[in-house]
């Protein structure tokens, strides 16, 4: 008689637990920083409009944030290998929550400015931490589908804040939101003691350069994703903060917005899920396409149809490119160099944000929104290139 218990154990195959206790409290400090970001993104470029800055105005509270941002992600990294996980990512909820507060009393532009500034300190230290976190708590061989979980919850802000944001301004009014969005970033306190201290990657001497954000770049392979994801972004920065103005419509704009936000991290775990089997590189230039062609739609800003079809259309663009970049670029890295690599792409994240924000602001006063919103799309469609190589070097 055979022995089928002997049988058994070889039929069985345990994979590693995704989801860990670890992962799930980091997911929550994502979750409600996120929202807190998300539920203002849009909202105070109306503040400012509402209160006589105009586009100029809200293209500089959307890029003193960002900027602010890519400053501090400059020395998150460093922070992280000094102060540890726990305390750098409760350092950042501080900053993205409290701040919001200070805008129940203030219009000014000046001030206004001035809270974006050191909310955009807050959420660098929030994504450069998280991201680099999730590298650490979730296996290497899953590390994609990691990422893409991460991407979905990560995106579940934006697909609420976005529209929710903008639809509450005529329900409950500015002042609810502000205290919203202050909460929502300091509630992730509580979820800080179950997250891990430190990298459990080497801290010996010879691993110094990855704290140096821009250190030991050449011969890398991250500067190609890098500039691809950033040509991305400045479309998602141009997009969320000026469509409200632009189209004037807030119903369009909040199911666009709402689009936008669904799509986009979907399509951040499809890809994680694709991307882990036949690798990034071959995803990365159909990604940008979609991307490319969502952008050019806001051409006609003044059709509905159009607007919602290119929300669609880039975020399922924009969601891929987040995950595509990113797990590219920690697949050209050691472990030691996942701090470098996660401040590296949210500097490409912040860099294209603002700096998109900012000068659209300028660029629409003289040309009108459809061409500065076909400009944007040609930005975007420049990134094909270089990722149409990395994508045939991979099938080759």
């Amino acid at each position: 008689m055979t022995d089928l218990t002997c049988e058994l154990p070889a039929t069985t195959v345990l994979l590693p637990r995704l989801v860990t206790p670890q992962f799930a409290r980091l997911l929550v400090v994502v979750f409600g920083s996120g929202l807190s970001m998300y539920l203002l993104t849009s909202v105070v470029p109306l503040y400012l409009a509402a209160s006589g800055s105009g586009g100029i105005g809200a293209g500089l509270s959307t890029g003193a944030m960002m900027l602010s941002a890519v400053a501090m992600e400059l020395v998150v990294p460093r922070m992280l290998r000094r102060f540890g996980y726990r305390g750098t990512l409760g350092l950042g909820l501080l900053l993205l929550g409290v701040p919001s507060l200070a805008l129940l009393f203030t219009s000014s532009l000046a001030l206004v400015l001035v809270v974006c500034v050191i909310r955009g300190g807050g959420l660098a230290i929030l994504v450069v931490g998280a991201v680099a976190l999730v590298a650490e708590v979730t296996p290497a061989h899953r590390r994609g589908e990691g990422l893409g979980v991460y991407g979905v919850v990560v995106g579940l802000p934006a697909g609420i804040g976005l529209p929710l944001g903008v639809y509450l301004t005529n329900v409950i009014g500015y002042d609810a939101l502000f205290v919203l969005a202050a909460i929502a970033s300091l509630a992730g306190l509580a979820m800080l003691p179950g997250l891990p201290g430190r990298s459990t990657g080497s801290a010996s001497g010879a691993d110094e350069q990855h704290v140096k954000v821009l250190g030991g770049l050449r011969g890398s392979g991250l500067l190609m994703p890098t500039f691809v994801f950033a040509a991305v972004t400045v479309a998602a920065g141009i997009s969320v903060t000026f469509l409200p103005l632009g189209s004037g419509n807030h119903l369009v704009v909040a199911v666009a917005l709402l689009i936008q936000s669904v799509t986009a991290p979907l399509a951040r775990w499809l890809a994680g899920r694709i991307g882990d089997r036949i690798g990034p590189a071959k995803l990365l230039a159909p990604a940008i396409l979609l991307a490319a062609l969502g952008a050019a739609s806001l051409i006609f800003i003044g059709s509905a149809v159009a607007v919602i079809a290119g929300a669609a259309l880039f975020g399922l663009g924009f969601g891929a490119a987040q995950n595509l970049t990113l797990a590219l670029m920690y697949d050209r890295s050691p472990k030691t160099r996942y701090g470098q690599v996660s401040a590296l792409w949210n500097l490409a994240y912040d860099a294209g944000w603002g700096v998109g924000a900012i000068l659209f602001g300028f660029v629409v006063a003289g040309t009108g929104y459809s061409l500065a919103f076909g400009l944007t799309a040609a930005i975007v469609a420049l990134a094909i290139v270089p990722a149409l190589k990395t994508s045939l070097r991979a099938t080759a």
